[in-house]
């Protein structure tokens, strides 16, 4: 009866933290640009495929951004009530799932209304599918990330700067160290090396899954065969989901071990 009664008020938690997060202007906003963004490449460009591509880009640039500033700063915000919530009969790794469901929920309905949408409407193929799921799997996982940092950070300041700092590591400065690696170690075969560091950015991960769907991996440099034969098989894609979910689980539960033993 208690395990239910738990589990009844962590719903209604979710749901609260949901429903506030959705009445949002910078949610509607976020949508609002996703959507606007969405249609205009389609719009703007006759073959789809360029589209998705432009689309691709600016989703893996602005999409993290957006789910660890946000969750940052919607942390700090509700520090207060997520105190209250501690002194209350309800466990603390209760209190942190239910609030990252509610941001996690908000962000992932942002990202499927603004983007979903014009993919349904204009590029309903396997193509589309994957920036779906690549997106709302990027979502989860910055979303994650920003609890990890958040937690963390007692300062609101120093909180939003981690997030930002792990900002620009995964979309900015990784990217340069795997070519200044490639670029100085060309002798060598690294193929089967960059295999496993590209597992260390869901970024990259993304990406890849992606564009090998739609047919232009030799923009993707001298390892583009060893993607295309791996990534493109079925234990490629079994590969890419375990190592998205292990970036989505493994940020959490440190966040949620850090809450459990953190002073409020």
């Amino acid at each position: 009866m208690t395990k239910k009664y738990f589990s009844f008020f962590m719903m209604k938690l979710s749901r609260y933290v949901l429903y506030d997060i959705l009445r949002s202007k910078i949610i509607i906003a976020y949508t609002l640009f996703l959507f606007i963004v969405s249609m205009s490449m389609f719009q703007m460009e006759e073959n789809s495929s360029k589209a998705m591509l432009s689309l691709l880009n600016i989703i893996l640039i602005v999409l993290p951004l957006i789910s660890l500033i946000f969750t940052t700063i919607h942390y700090y915000n509700s520090y207060e009530f997520i105190e209250l919530m501690a002194s209350q009969p309800m466990g603390r790794t209760r209190i942190i799932l239910s609030e990252f469901a509610g941001v996690s929920l908000s962000l992932l309905s942002a990202f499927l209304i603004g983007v979903g949408i014009p993919i349904f409407l204009f590029a309903a193929n396997e193509t589309g599918f994957a920036l779906l799921f690549t997106g709302s799997a990027l979502t989860l996982v910055f979303t994650s990330l920003a609890f990890f940092a958040s937690v963390r950070a007692r300062d609101k300041a120093r909180g939003i700067g981690a997030a930002l700092l792990l900002w620009f590591y995964f979309a900015l400065i990784y990217d340069g160290l795997i070519l200044l690696l490639t670029f100085n170690l060309t002798d060598y075969p690294l193929e089967k090396i960059i295999l496993a560091l590209v597992s260390l950015n869901p970024i990259d991960i993304g990406r890849i899954f992606v564009v090998l769907k739609m047919d232009i991996s030799a923009l993707m440099g001298v390892t583009s065969a060893l993607y295309k034969d791996f990534f493109g098989s079925g234990t490629g894609i079994l590969f890419t989901t375990g190592i998205m979910l292990l970036w989505i689980v493994i940020p959490l539960w440190l966040a949620v071990r850090k809450f459990r033993k953190k002073d409020l």
